[in-house]
Parts: C-alpha cells; structure tokens; sequence
C-alpha cells in the first residue's frame, strides 16, 4: 500500500479507503451485463486499489498530479448508475467518489443560470431549483441515482428534451482538471474553437469535470397531456417528424410500439399500481415458461410485428406533453392535435400521457426479478436522421430478434432525426447438449452467448442502417470496439489524439471509449470471438 500513504502525504486530509466493501462497491456501474456475472457468483472482479472522496477541486487537482507523477490511473465517479462499463477499474486504480462535492457555487438569476459541482445529485437539484421557480430542464431516467457530473460524462438526455434540448445544450461553462492536474476553465463559445463539446461525452478520459454552469429555465405552470394511436410505429414516428418541423416543441413524445403500446394502456387503466409503461413485463407467466418461450423468440418477434400483431394489440402509442405557462401548453396540444388528425391519429384521452409521468422514473425497478428468474434484460439506444429511421428500425429490430424478445419507443425527438429505445429479455438460447451446460452455471454461461451476440449483431446493424451507436447512455467499454466502425479510421485516430492531448499519460479512465483495448466482456461488432 506504500502508493496510498504517497497519496495521502500528496492530498493530507482526504478521507480514503482500502475496505473491502467499498472496493466492491467501486467496481463497476449498473451494465447489465455485470448482473449475469454477479448471478453466476463472479462478484465484483475488477476492483480498484482505492476510494478517495475529494472535497474541493484543489484536492482533485493534487490527487492528479500525483497520480500523472505515480502513473496511477484514475476513474471519476458520480453515483455509478451508468449502464455500458464506463466503470471497470483494474487492481492499481483509484477511483474519485466525486459526491462530497455538491455545492451551488453561483445562481445568477438575471442570466438564468447556476454554477454546481459536479457531485450533486439530479432529483436534489431540480427539487431546490423548483423551489426557487427555476428547473434545468434535464430528467433523465436515472435522475434518482446520477450526478451532474454523470450527465456530462454520458452526453446524457432528460425526459423533456424536446423542449429543452440535451445535456451539452444546457452546459454553458465547465470546470475540470486535466491528466496534468490542471485546473481548466471552459466557456461556451460562439466564434473560434469551443471546447465543451469535447469534454461533454468523454465519459471521464479526457478531463474531471469538477463544475459546471448551467443554463436554467422558469419552472413550469401548467401542462397538457394527451395520447394518440396509429395503425402502425412507422405512421407514429412520420407524425411525430411533422410536429417537430411545423415547429412544434412538446417537453414528451414517446412513441411506442405495438406491444409496448399495449402495456402503456395496461397501466393507465391500473394507474394505482407501481411502474411504467415500457418496463418490461409478461403478465401470468412464471419464469419456468417464460424461460422456455424466450429460447426461440424469433417466431414471437415476427408474429407482433405484423400487421395482425399490430392490430389486435390496438396499435402503436403516441404520449404528448407540452409544458410552460398560462395557456400556453393548451394552444400547443391544440396545434399538434390538429396535425396528428390528418396523419391517421386517434385521440385517446389523456390518461396514458398522465400516467407516464407519475411513474416516470420507476424503469428499473423490476430489472432484478427479470435476472433472478433466470433471464436478462437490457436497452439499446440509437438514433437516425429522419431519412435513415426506417432502415435503423427495422434492421436493429431484425437483428436482436433473432436472439431476444425485443420492443421499442421513440423518444427525443428533433426537427432532423429521433431516438430509438430498444428494450429486450432473453435467457440461454436452444436446449442444452449435456448435464453441465444445463446446470445453473452452463445456463448462466449460455445466457451470457446470448447477451453478446444479441449486442454484437445489433450494433453492426445501427452501423450498417447509418445511425449511431448511442444517444444518451455513453459508449463505455460495452459499445468501444463497435465505435471504431461507426467513427471510421480518421475519427479513431482523431479520438485517440485528442485523448493524448488531454492526458498524455492515459491515466484517467484507461481503456473506457478505446476500439483497440483490451477489455473483459467487450465483443467487436463484425467479429466471431471475444477480444481479450
């Protein structure tokens, strides 16, 4: 341990430790795919040296430039809700528990805007803001477990970003220390070169964000809510490109597909139970069956994507959510009725729109049960300019379906191009050969192949349709080897540049964002073996 009693001569007065819970609460974000390895009993095998908890940016600073004169590497941490291992510290790590720093440095309420480090916690943040008639605009899913850090690390997008916009259009000022340890400061610029969009996504490699200003808007007052079915997601996504571009600005659309529209509906008829519309759920199937259904799904994928699919479970959904002031909202929702009414749109009342935001943050809470029955379950999120979004679609959806049961929604949606969800659950694929590939360790062998090739053939497919490997969640290391075909040699090589600029010894994050690391688990999207 003689590294940490250097640091601690470096940083005196930084709380640290080397406990051995704490090294395995360390050692990994929420990827699911470390769900499958804690189930088969592998727990928490990459865990770091240490936990130091800076409290200012000076010990940040300190912290670094030991680390660069020691070549220890270094990863930031906010609360780890990320889901691509962008945390997998090896045994010589340290890692930055950024969360004691949580202060509001400056609210400038003439300019609308707050100056907060980069530990604070999301919900925290936006309920003190509502409070004082502000909000930030950003609610990402995780906004329970995640840190202003984390939103800026991951490119993150809230629920409302149709209205406000993403994480880097909400960031006008960052602090952060460099692989030196220096202390930078950024503002966004409008002429000459503008570094934020650099930082904003680099997932802790090229710089720690200790704060940042962001950009605040008026709390609002008032809200319309409303949903609409189509015969088809495809009739449901066109629908939701003409609101955008006539102008349009709704904070919520969520389009869901047939079968997710189904349990959209479930739940805002049964809207005193917990949950949310697009948590995956199979309603009076016990695990034993559904792990027997879910072997082949490809003949359940094709039956629900048909037309007959389609139309018995009522059709795709649409949920519309205009917020602001006074009547406002209301003239909004009346506009977009108005278009909706001429691409084929049904109105459904508002119940489903209400619904989905009372629950609108409990999207994991039934993940575990998902795992514990022997299954796994994951998302993926890609996006399309409008003209490429059928192709996206269809050849994600084809792709994973040949090993998951797969849905999906549209959400963050812009006046050029819209997300895609995907949502899927799958288990060990075919009957196992022998005894040993049907105990619980083959099963949960075998369910991992699953889980990998499902992956792999769905991000070649987004590659291959024109779209992006990410949207929100970030790349980490789960989506690395796949970056390098979508960002082609120049951009891999531009990446990896700017990465030695920033940190010219590689000690922070090593191994997060990199095609050509070597990392546990990682497949590469066009090849046949695990990259190890």
């Amino acid at each position: 341990m003689s590294e940490l009693i250097s640091l601690a001569h470096a940083v005196p007065n930084v709380r640290t430790s080397v406990d051995p819970a704490d090294r395995v609460a360390y050692a990994r974000d929420l990827w699911p795919r470390h769900h499958l390895a804690v189930r088969a009993g592998n727990v928490a095998e990459h865990r770091p040296l240490a936990i130091v908890w800076p409290e200012s940016t000076e010990h940040v600073a300190s912290i670094v430039r030991w680390a660069f004169e020691t070549e220890t590497p270094l990863v930031p941490y906010g609360a780890g809700s990320g889901v691509c291992a962008g945390i997998l510290p090896s045994e010589n790590t340290i890692v930055l528990d950024l969360k004691r720093m949580n202060r509001w440095r400056k609210l400038d309420a003439g300019a609308l805007t707050l100056d907060v480090e980069a530990g604070h916690m999301g919900l925290p943040l936006e309920e003190d803001l509502n409070r004082r008639g502000y909000t930030v605009g950003h609610f990402p899913s995780s906004i329970l477990c995640s840190t202003v850090g984390g939103w800026i690390a991951a490119r993150g997008a809230g629920q409302c970003s149709g209205k406000y916009g993403k994480i880097e259009d909400m960031v006008l000022a960052l602090e952060c220390v460099t692989g030196t340890g220096e202390i930078v400061n950024l503002r966004h610029r409008t002429s000459g070169v503008n570094f934020i969009p650099l930082i904003v996504g680099s997932e802790g490699t090229l710089a720690i964000v200790t704060s940042a200003t962001l950009r605040l808007h008026p709390a609002p007052t008032t809200r319309a809510f409303g949903a609409f079915s189509f015969p088809t997601t495809e009739h449901g996504w066109e629908a939701m490109r003409a609101m955008f571009q006539r102008g349009l600005r709704p904070a919520v659309t969520r389009l869901y597909d047939p079968f997710d529209a189904m349990l959209a509906r479930r739940e805002a008829v049964s809207s005193g139970k917990k949950g949310q519309a697009n948590t995956i759920h199979f309603p009076r199937l016990g695990a034993a069956a559904l792990r027997t259904l879910l072997r082949r799904p490809g003949f359940i994928n094709e039956l629900l994507e048909g037309q007959v699919g389609s139309k018995v479970l009522g059709g795709s959904l649409l949920v519309v959510i205009f917020e602001g002031d006074g009547d406002a909202p209301n003239r909004d929702m009346s506009e977009a009725r108005s278009v909706l009414a001429s691409m084929r749109a049904t109105y459904e009342g508002e119940a489903a729109a209400k619904n989905w935001l009372r629950h609108r943050y409990a999207v994991s809470f039934r993940q575990s049960p998902v795992f514990a029955a022997g299954l796994f379950s994951d998302t993926i999120e890609v996006a399309a300019p409008w003209s490429k979004l059928k192709a996206l679609y269809n050849g994600v959806r084809r792709a994973l379906g040949r090993r998951v049961f797969v849905m999906a929604h549209l959400s963050h949606a812009y006046p050029d191009g819209c997300c895609i969800y995907f949502s899927f659950v799958g288990t060990a694929a075919a009957k196992a050969k022998s005894a040993k590939e049907n105990s619980r360790a083959g099963w949960d062998e075998r369910s991992e192949a699953t889980y990998d090739r499902a992956w792999r053939d769905a991000l070649a497919a987004a590659v291959d349709a024109g779209g992006t490997l990410a949207h929100h969640h970030g790349a980490g290391r789960s989506k690395a080897q796949s970056l390098a075909h979508e960002l082609g040699e120049g951009g891999t090589q531009t990446m990896a540049a700017v990465m030695r600029a920033f940190d010219p010894k590689g000690i922070l994050n090593p191994g997060n964002l990199k095609p050509n690391a070597q990392s546990p688990y990682v497949r590469d999207a066009r090849a046949k073996k695990v990259l190890v």
